[in-house]
C-alpha cells in the first residue's frame, strides 16, 4: 500500500504540476548509510562485543553440559535408579536453562540491534529533512521503501547525507 501511494505521488508530481518540472529529486540508500555511518559501525561494534560474552557464557555452559552428559553415559551401569534418575533430571534442568539462556541472549541482541537502528534512523532522517531543506529538493525518497526498480546514481544522495550525518555526530 505504502509502496503504490509513493508510486502515485511521484507521478502525480510528474504529471500535470508545472512546478514539477523544476522539482528536485534524490533518494537516500538508508541501509547503506545504516550500516557505513560512524554511528552504525558504533553500534555493530557494541553488538559483536556484547555477542563475544554471550558465545563466551554459551561455550561454558556447552563443555559443562557436554561433560555431564559424558560422567552420565559412563556411570550409567554402576549409578543406581535413583542416582541415576538424579543425573538426568539434573542434566535435563541444566539443558533446560542453557537453552532459555540462548533464547534471552539472542532475544537481548535483537532488541539492542532494533533499538540502536531505530535511533539511527531517527537521526538520519533529521540530517535528511535538513538536507533536503538546505538544497533544494522536493522529494527524498528512502532506496529500500520507494518501491525503485531504477534510479540513476546521479540523484543518490547517500554520501553526502551521510557526510553531514556523520559531521553531526563527530560534533556532540
Amino acid at each position: 500500500m505504502k509502496r503504490i501511494m509513493m508510486v502515485a505521488l511521484t507521478l502525480a508530481l510528474m504529471t500535470g504540476s508545472a512546478w514539477a518540472a523544476e522539482g528536485k529529486f534524490g533518494y537516500v540508500d538508508m541501509q547503506r548509510a545504516l550500516n557505513t555511518s560512524e554511528a552504525g559501525k558504533n553500534a555493530k561494534e557494541q553488538l559483536q562485543a556484547k555477542l563475544k560474552k554471550y558465545q563466551a557464557q554459551i561455550n561454558a555452559k556447552q563443555q559443562e553440559l557436554q561433560g555431564l552428559k559424558s560422567d552420565l553415559e559412563k556411570q550409567v551401569t554402576t549409578l543406581s535408579e535413583t542416582a541415576r534418575a538424579a543425573k538426568e533430571k539434573d542434566y535435563q534442568q541444566k539443558l533446560k536453562d542453557f537453552q532459555r539462556f540462548t533464547k534471552d541472549a539472542e532475544e537481548d541482541l535483537q532488541a539492542r540491534d532494533a533499538e540502536f537502528t531505530k535511533k539511527i534512523v531517527e537521526e538520519m532522517d533529521k540530517v535528511v529533512q535538513e538536507y533536503g531543506k538546505k538544497n533544494g529538493y522536493t522529494i527524498i525518497f528512502d532506496a529500500r521503501t520507494a518501491g525503485m526498480l531504477y534510479a540513476d546514481k546521479a540523484v543518490d544522495l547517500t554520501d553526502p547525507v551521510l557526510k553531514a550525518f556523520n559531521a553531526t555526530k563527530s560534533t556532540k
